[in-house]
This record gives structure tokens, sequence and C-alpha cells, in this order.
């Protein structure tokens, strides 16, 4: 399989490093493009180049993950979205979902629920997202 085309939005270097590598690694994944805040994603986002998944922080050097998921929202992208934050409340899963977001995942306690939900979709094994496991939690 082909893999699966990522713009990971995150403004911590360490974070982003380690996400990038471990998902390589483990989700045959390819990072096709990185943003540290809202306005560089929504930038990258008007460039209209193809991508399957993003990865959004809420919480950026400017701007917050929010914005972007609403911006991808507004623009009608097929690519699937999921949030990976600190943050992962009640509130704003829900604000999250109104957004469009897939999923959010807690980035203390559910890496491996990404990574499963990655290699899924890379592996073709989810083919809609009723497919991926939902978040039990929304």
């Amino acid at each position: 399989m082909p893999p699966l085309k990522t713009f990971i939005v995150e403004d911590n270097p360490v974070i982003y490093d380690n996400l990038v590598s471990t998902l390589e690694e483990l989700a045959n994944v390819q990072v096709v493009g990185h943003a540290r805040d809202e306005r560089g994603a929504v930038d990258w986002l008007r460039q209209g180049d193809r991508f399957d998944l993003m990865i959004i922080d809420i919480f950026l050097l400017t701007g917050s993950g929010l914005g972007v998921l609403k911006a991808a929202q507004d623009a009608q992208l097929p690519a699937r979205r999921v949030v990976l934050t600190n943050y992962a409340t009640a509130d704003i899963r829900q604000r999250c979902a109104v957004l469009g977001a897939d999923r959010v995942f807690d980035k203390s306690c559910e890496l491996e629920d990404l990574i499963t939900y990655c290699e899924r979709m890379s592996d073709g094994t989810a083919t809609a997202p009723g497919d991926l496991p939902r978040d039990p939690r929304r």
C-alpha cells in the first residue's frame, strides 16, 4: 500500500520529531507537510496539495488548532482530520467534532490508539470513517 500522506500541525519540535519518526516507522505514514501555527497551516492548506490525513494540536505558537479545523471544514477537504492534544477534555472533544474532526487523541495516554488509527487507514482495513474505532467519549 502507498504511504498515508499526512500533514501535521504541531508547534513543539520535540513532539513533532518523535511523532514523525514513530508514525513513519510503525504506521506507513509519509509526512508531506508541517506547520507550527494556525496561519502556516491555513496557508499550506490553500496550496491545494493532496493528502490523506491531518494531525492537529489544539494549542499552537499562534492561533489554534480549532481555527485549522474550521479552515479545513470550510474548504471541504476530503482528508480525515484528527486532533492530538494534551487537553482532550469533553468540551474540546465536542468542539473538535463540530468542526469536523474524526477523532481526538490524548497525547498523554492515547498515542497507541493514534498509531492503530493510522495503520488501519494506511493498510486499507478501514475504508470509511465508520470502519475506524470511534471515540467512546463522544
